[in-house]
C-alpha cells in the first residue's frame, strides 16, 4: 500500500461502510482500504451520500446563506466575538459567533444546549435542518471511525465508551457539534476589507496559518473550494475543489491521534480566502466534529489489546477535558508510524502472528517514570472520587490557575474556598487540576481521597520530585 500511491483522494460510498453480521463483504473491505489509504496519503477522503442525503446537505448550505445575509454587517456586541483562548468552553459553544480578524462567522448547533425552535426573543431564526444534518453526519462519522478500527484490527465499535450516547439521554448535552460557517462575507467585513493593503492580506492567509481539529472525526461540506489539507509529503492539497453535490470531505482529528497511539495522524488544514475576495457572497460550509465526552479518558487500551506497540508518551490515559485545554505542538505529531503501514487482515493465522510480534515488542517498552505514574493516579482519583462527590452535591468543578491560587488558597475569602470545603479538598493544596500540581501536592491529594495510597504504591518521592523538573506538558 505504501508503495502504490493514490493519484487523488479516495472516494467511498457511505453505504459501503455499513458493516453486516458475519464475514466482511468484498465491498466493505474495498471501501475500508480505499478510505484508509486516502487518510494515510492525504489525511482526508471524500464520502459519497445517497441523493436524498445530498439534498439535505445542499438545503443546509442554502439556509446558511440566507441566515448570514440577514446578520449585521459587523458584530455590535462583545457576545458575538469568538474567544479562541478560552479552551475551557470547548464543549459549551452554541449559537452565533464571529471573528472579524479572520472574517469568519459561525452558528454552532449542539443538541441539548442549542434551541432550534422559533422563539419570540430570537432576533434571527437559526439555519434550518440542523438536527437532521447533525444526525446524518454523526452517523457517517461513526461509520468512518469503525472502519478505521477494522483496518487497525481493533474490536467492533472500539471507541463507543468515549463517545456520546445514541440517542442522548435526558438532560445530556452533546459533546459533538455542527458548525454552520461563513467566510469572507463582503457585507460582514465591509470597510475593513478595503483598508487592508495587499501585503496585509498575504500575511493573513500565510502558510503558517494552519489548524488542527481536536475531534475524533471531522466532516466538511462547502459550497466553494477553499479547504487545503497537508498530505504525507508536506504539500498542500485543495481537497474540496471537485466535490459533487452528494459528497463531503472527512478527515481525522487530534483526539483520534491520541486514542490510536499516533497511528492515525490528524489533518493539518487551512482555509484559503484569497480567491474569494471578489465574491459577492463569501464561502459557506457545514462542519461536523465528532468529539469525545468530557468526563472520559483517551487511552490506548484498544490498540494495546490488538497487539500494537504503544510508545511511552501514549501509555498514560489522558483526561479528555485536560486534552482539549492543553496546547499541542505540530512538530511532535508527524514522525511516527501511521495508518499507511497497515493492511486489512487477510487471515486469522496472519493476524495472530502479527499480534504476537507486536506484543513482544510492546513488552520491551520502558516502565513509566514516577512523575508520570503520579499524574496517571491523580487523573484516576479525580474521575473516580472527586467528580463523584461533586456530582452528588451538584457542584461544577472549575479549577483555578496555579499561580493565582498559590497566593489565595489559605484565605477564607478565596474564590474557591466554598468548593474546596464542600468536596473535602486537602488543606494547603492549591485548587488546580491535579495534573498541574507539584508531585508532593499530588501525593497529598491522593492520600486525602484514598487514605493509605502511599503504603500501597511503591513510590520513591525523591525520584518523582527530581523528575518534576523534566516533566513536559503538551
Amino acid at each position: 500500500m505504501a508503495g502504490n500511491g493514490m493519484p487523488t483522494l479516495g472516494r467511498v460510498k457511505v453505504c459501503d461502510l455499513s458493516p453486516t453480521e458475519g464475514l466482511p463483504s468484498d465491498s466493505y473491505k474495498l471501501a475500508v482500504t480505499t478510505l484508509s489509504q486516502s487518510l494515510a496519503q492525504y489525511s482526508a477522503a471524500i464520502i459519497q451520500f445517497p441523493p436524498t442525503d445530498g439534498a439535505l446537505l445542499r438545503s443546509g448550505l442554502d439556509s446558511a446563506r440566507l441566515y448570514f445575509h440577514q446578520r449585521d454587517s459587523y458584530p455590535t456586541t462583545t457576545n458575538d466575538m469568538i474567544h479562541t483562548n478560552d479552551s475551557r468552553e470547548w464543549c459549551k459553544t452554541s449559537g452565533y459567533y464571529s471573528d472579524p480578524q479572520s472574517w469568519q462567522e459561525s452558528y454552532e448547533y449542539r443538541p441539548g444546549l442549542t434551541f432550534t425552535e422559533a422563539a419570540a426573543s430570537m432576533e434571527f431564526l437559526p439555519p434550518s435542518g440542523l438536527p437532521d444534518i447533525f444526525g446524518l453526519l454523526g452517523k457517517a462519522s461513526r461509520l468512518v471511525l469503525d472502519a478505521i478500527g477494522f483496518y487497525l484490527n481493533l474490536r467492533s465499535c472500539p471507541f463507543t465508551e468515549i463517545l456520546d450516547n445514541v440517542p442522548l439521554r435526558s438532560n445530556e448535552i452533546s459533546s459533538s457539534v455542527l458548525s454552520v460557517c461563513c467566510y469572507a462575507r463582503p457585507s460582514f467585513h465591509g470597510a475593513q476589507h478595503h483598508n487592508l493593503t495587499e501585503d496585509e492580506q498575504l500575511i493573513l492567509y500565510s502558510d503558517h496559518d494552519h489548524q488542527l481539529d481536536k475531534s475524533m472525526i471531522s466532516f466538511v461540506k462547502s459550497d466553494k473550494a477553499g479547504l487545503h489539507i497537508r498530505d504525507m509529503h508536506g504539500q498542500w492539497i485543495l481537497v474540496d475543489v471537485d466535490l459533487g453535490p452528494q459528497e463531503a470531505v472527512v478527515y481525522p482529528g487530534l483526539a483520534l491521534y491520541q486514542a490510536t497511539a499516533g497511528y492515525v495522524s490528524p489533518a493539518v488544514y487551512r482555509t484559503d480566502l484569497n480567491s474569494m475576495q471578489g465574491s459577492i457572497e463569501g464561502r459557506f460550509s457545514l462542519a461536523f466534529k465528532l468529539m469525545p465526552k468530557s468526563m472520559t479518558n483517551l487511552s490506548c487500551s484498544e490498540m494495546r489489546a490488538a497487539g500494537h506497540g504503544v510508545e511511552a508518551q501514549f501509555q498514560i490515559p489522558v483526561s479528555v477535558d485536560d486534552f482539549m485545554q492543553r496546547p499541542h505542538s505540530n512538530d511532535e505529531l508527524f514522525n511516527r508510524q501511521t495508518l499507511q503501514s497497515f493492511t486489512v487482515p487477510q487471515s486469522q493465522d496472519g493476524s495472530m502472528k502479527q499480534l504476537k510480534k507486536r506484543k513482544k515488542s510492546d513488552s520491551r517498552l520502558k516502565p513509566l517514570p514516577p512523575s508520570k505514574r503520579l499524574r496517571l493516579e491523580a487523573q484516576r482519583v479525580l474521575k473516580e472520587r472527586v467528580q463523584e462527590i461533586a456530582d452528588k452535591k451538584g457542584i461544577k468543578l472549575r479549577f483555578c490557575n496555579l499561580k493565582d491560587c498559590e497566593n489565595n488558597h489559605n484565605t477564607i475569602n478565596s474564590p474557591c474556598a466554598h468548593i474546596k470545603m464542600e468536596i473535602g479538598w486537602p488543606q494547603g493544596v492549591p485548587f488546580v487540576h491535579p495534573h498541574d500540581l507539584p508531585n508532593k501536592a499530588k501525593i497529598r491529594f491522593l492520600e486525602t481521597y484514598e487514605p493509605g495510597w502511599s503504603e500501597t504504591h511503591d513510590m520513591d518521592l525523591s525520584l518523582s520530585e527530581a523528575a518534576q523538573g523534566n516533566q513536559h506538558v503538551t
